[in-house]
């Protein structure tokens, strides 16, 4: 009984992502970010993917039945406190998605626009984009777009911090909902900006010299919504708590592949079964 007690409280995240079958990205990146955030994981597989960290070369996509049958076999068994939306690169999925989470009323949203990978490969059609911004986005917390991303989704050009929180604000007003605007694409810092109905938040954030960062931005959201699936903790904090665990992954220098290489996501961890490890 002592040990039921102990697991009682634990706190549940669900990813609803494209697979990286190199474990850099997406779902597993996803899962990895949960675990070493000290949250349970779990995930719904929008499409398969076949790539590595040098390009994606290939997509297979769940049907909408199929993503269907994902939910309700997680919502109906172990309730998620907190979601993480991913890569999504069809309109009919994007609808799914969107009329599932009304469904179950799923608790803080968070959601990563993935548009275009960090190898530059097209990840979402025209077509879902709109969907996305029409159905989706809506439903969120927090919108974590990068710069081409945040241009995309406004037709604004980003290129300074002044027009990073015009098209941020923008976006928020648009939508109804929290932004994060995600930084690293220029400048010589890595500051994001975060915008609310209380006013904005800067993210402060050093650059960090490493070219493996293959997965930083769903490790970024899905930090995020596993602080948030706790409860009460302030969506800033949140935030730049999330953003202090992709800077230490950053900072431990791993490097894997012939590309933008994945990150560490349990550089942090330790105890018996991890430290014997190479990591």
């Amino acid at each position: 009984m002592a040990e039921a007690k102990q697991w009682s409280n634990v706190r549940k995240c669900l990813t609803v992502a494209g697979s990286d079958c190199s474990g850099g990205a997406g779902i597993q990146a996803d899962l990895k970010t949960f675990l070493a955030n000290g949250v349970y994981g779990m995930s719904i597989i929008t499409a398969l993917t076949a790539q590595n960290t040098t390009g994606v070369f290939a997509i297979q996509e769940a049907t909408p039945d199929f993503l269907v049958a994902q939910f309700r076999a997680v919502f109906s068994d172990i309730r998620p406190d907190a979601v993480k939306v991913g890569m999504v690169s069809s309109p009919a999925l994007i609808e799914v998605i969107a009329d599932e989470l009304q469904h179950y009323a799923a608790p803080h949203i968070v959601i990563d626009p993935v548009m275009v990978a960090s190898t530059g490969a097209r990840l979402l059609t025209p077509a879902a984009q709109q969907v996305l911004a029409a159905r989706l986005l809506p439903l969120a917390e927090l919108v974590t777009p990068n710069v081409p991303e945040l241009e995309a989704l406004t037709g604004q050009k980003v290129d300074s911090r002044a027009t990073m929180e015009r098209a941020a604000r923008m976006l928020a007003e648009q939508l109804q909902v929290n932004v994060l605007a995600k930084g690293g694409h220029f400048g010589v810092d890595a500051d994001d900006l975060l915008v609310t109905a209380e006013g904005i938040h800067w993210s402060f954030g050093q650059r960090i010299a490493n070219p493996d960062t293959h997965g930083t931005g769903c490790t970024l959201s899905s930090a995020i919504a596993a602080n948030l699936a706790y409860g009460g903790m302030p969506l800033s904090i949140a935030v730049d708590t999330a953003k202090a665990f992709v800077a230490g992954a950053l900072k431990a220098n791993f490097h894997l592949g012939h590309g933008s290489g994945p990150l560490p996501h349990g550089f942090a961890l330790h105890g018996p079964y991890f430290d014997r490890k190479v990591y």
